[in-house]
């Protein structure tokens, strides 16, 4: 028989502390869980009742059976590899939904799929896809690791019927690439926002760097000056990017000669070479592009057209690898389709501007100034 008893909290509100206490072959379960209102703690019990009534439920409740939120605290609690900042967020978010306070026993693949349904509203199926792709690194050490009664069996069927159901799917593959106009129109509105405003980051040299270095922006924000090697026209990339493997993943990238300059022309200084946050840098590439009319453009495309650039030169796989820092040469082979050939920034009239010096106090130059500044 369960009890509900009020008990007064800080502020002057009332919680009711539902107590159940069963007693059945030999095994006494006690169980306790407090509520806002009394309505709630009613049910609760009702509910856990009817649940211990089943055959070896109580054998069952004395295993320790904690709620889906708790494992996935205990989860980043104990993993010693750091988390990534989008699987913690990805984790964070899922305790937030009724279903994390499932207990573990009680999972099915039915609810996993449920679960995906409720989280398609206003997602992609790629983003569904993520999310149970990072919960199930809960379920896959639950029960091994812990004894947890979280089925990983459960987990692997509803991802199968939520890819056929549509519910997930794969990432798209993005082909966009900015044209020349597209940059001639953003390297002209940063280099006014410049004038204005020196201190701002250098969004010219940043978008080049991309481009010419195929790196990803928050990989951008982290090479540090100590780890150039300008003689072997190389910088070491720190955590870089690769699935299972998101920290202490350094590797070696060469440097072509542009973005050799335009590291060169940043100030000399200790620690990053451009020492900006990914947030400040996503935020003014974004509103450029919704400023000037530009669609469908993101960041990262920049580095989809430096990968394009270096195949449209020539290079070969193991070449534009040892760039771009691919592991595998598998994701490059769409790039040898290329039909284009040469270099589209060959003459480009902002290479100059992004590899001139900046002398102390001077505001950053036009592109015609920065023309003129190397012809003397």
């Amino acid at each position: 028989m369960g009890t509900i008893i009020e008990r007064p909290r800080k502020g002057g509100a009332v919680g009711y502390h539902a107590q159940i206490v069963v007693k059945s072959e030999g095994i006494l379960h006690r169980e306790t869980k407090t509520f806002d209102r009394h309505q709630a703690a009613a049910a609760w019990i009702k509910r856990r009742e009817r649940e211990l009534r089943e055959p070896g439920a109580l054998a069952l409740a004395k295993v320790d059976d904690p709620t889906l939120s708790a494992v996935i605290d205990r989860y980043v609690k104990d993993t010693r590899r750091p988390l990534g900042r989008t699987k913690a967020q990805v984790l964070n978010t899922i305790k937030g939904f009724d279903f994390a306070e499932k207990r573990c026993s009680t999972i099915t693949s039915a609810d996993l799929v449920a679960f995906a349904q409720e989280l398609l509203t206003g997602r992609q199926p790629q983003t569904v896809a993520n999310y149970l792709a990072h919960l199930s690194s809960v379920f896959a050490i639950a029960k091994p690791a812990w004894g947890y009664p979280l089925d990983s069996g459960q987990m692997d069927a509803a991802l199968k019927v939520s890819k056929r159901l549509g519910l997930t799917a794969k990432s798209t593959t993005r082909d966009r690439r900015p044209t020349l106009a597209e940059l001639d129109k953003l390297m002209t509105h940063f280099g006014e926002r410049q004038q204005r405003r020196p201190g701002v980051v250098p969004m010219q040299k940043v978008i080049a760097f991309a481009i010419f270095s195929t790196r990803r922006q928050e990989e951008i924000t982290r090479i540090q000056r100590a780890d150039l090697d300008v003689g072997g026209k190389r910088i070491l990339v720190r955590d870089m990017k690769n699935p299972g493997e998101k920290q202490g993943n350094d590797v070696w990238c060469d440097l072509p000669d542009p973005a050799l300059a335009i590291i060169q022309s940043m100030p000399e200084r200790d620690g990053p070479i451009f020492p900006y946050t990914t947030d400040a840098i996503g935020a003014a590439f974004t509103r450029a592009c919704a400023l000037l009319g530009i669609e469908d453009l993101h960041f990262h495309d920049l580095r989809h057209d430096g990968v394009s650039r270096l195949f449209e030169m020539g290079m070969n796989i193991p070449h534009a690898a040892a760039v771009s820092g691919h592991r595998s040469w598998t994701s490059l082979k769409r790039y040898t389709h290329l039909r284009q050939s040469g270099d589209k920034y060959a003459s480009w009239k902002w290479a100059t501007l992004v590899t001139t010096p900046e002398l102390p106090g001077e505001r950053p130059l036009s592109v015609e100034q920065g023309a003129s500044a190397l012809s003397r």
